[in-house]
């Protein structure tokens, strides 16, 4: 058998959810002892500049030169493959892949894989300004003859609360406000929500969801543990 990648994750974006994911990489692989499963590197710079902010012209600090050190931290610390378990910084994905030599998984394209093997028609897309702003979940589906939609501006102003007033600060979510806006958007012909933030990938871990939720982090683990050459684990589930 080849021998399995070493896994490097470009974390601390925010930091709950790159130690999330690690979590999660684990969960999924299919291993029997210590030793079968994936090594990874974590470089978490958390002090890398919002991403939001800088996307909307609220901040000027540009998070691109952090996150390409971090990418290359990896890559010198023998990392084989990169994941970046942060929708809104995919913004910038083109920069950071291409600041190193070895591949980086792209949560977006992973994310909507998932999506179109379940055979949806129509998503609606939970995430913060950013990723909303920055249109890139709604080109990739565009481009599998999937619709995408997001909340209107004030279901957005729920959602980016939830974000970053609440999860973000380590406070208990308000779940009322968050179904609320998410049925409206079932019930407006969505076949399926997405978790297009890692932050509220956390929502899908502490309250199970249901099986009309995708979330980003659940595919891009998913895709993580067999780009490092590893079996994803059954007890898991399938798509």
């Amino acid at each position: 058998m080849e021998k399995a990648k070493t896994l490097g994750i470009l974390g601390g974006l925010g930091p709950m959810a790159g130690v999330y994911f690690y979590e999660k990489v684990t969960a999924l692989t299919k291993a029997s002892c210590d030793q079968e499963h994936i090594n990874v590197i974590l470089a978490g710079l958390a002090d890398t500049p919002d991403r939001t902010d800088f996307i909307l012209g609220k901040g000027t600090a540009d998070p691109t030169p952090r996150m390409i050190e971090s990418a290359r931290i990896l890559e010198r610390a023998g990392a084989e493959v990169i994941a970046m378990p942060c929708n809104t910084a995919h913004y910038f994905y083109a920069a950071v892949a291409g600041s190193v030599q070895i591949p980086m998984l792209n949560i977006i394209e992973e994310t909507l894989k998932l999506v179109a093997a379940k055979g949806a028609h129509k998503i609606g897309l939970l995430a913060t300004e950013g990723t909303i702003a920055a249109g890139t979940y709604p080109a990739a589906a565009e481009a599998r003859g999937i619709e995408c939609v997001a909340p209107t501006p004030e279901e957005q102003a729920v959602i980016t609360a939830i974000i970053y007033q609440e999860i973000k600060c380590g406070r208990r979510p308000d779940m009322r406000a968050f179904y609320r806006v998410a049925n409206r958007m079932l019930d407006d012909g969505c076949d399926y929500l997405v978790l297009g933030c890692t932050e509220l990938s956390l929502l899908e871990r502490d309250y199970h969801l249901g099986s009309r939720f995708v979330d980003s982090v659940d595919a891009l683990a998913r895709a993580t543990v067999l780009a490092c050459g590893k079996e994803l684990c059954l007890a898991e589930g399938g798509i």
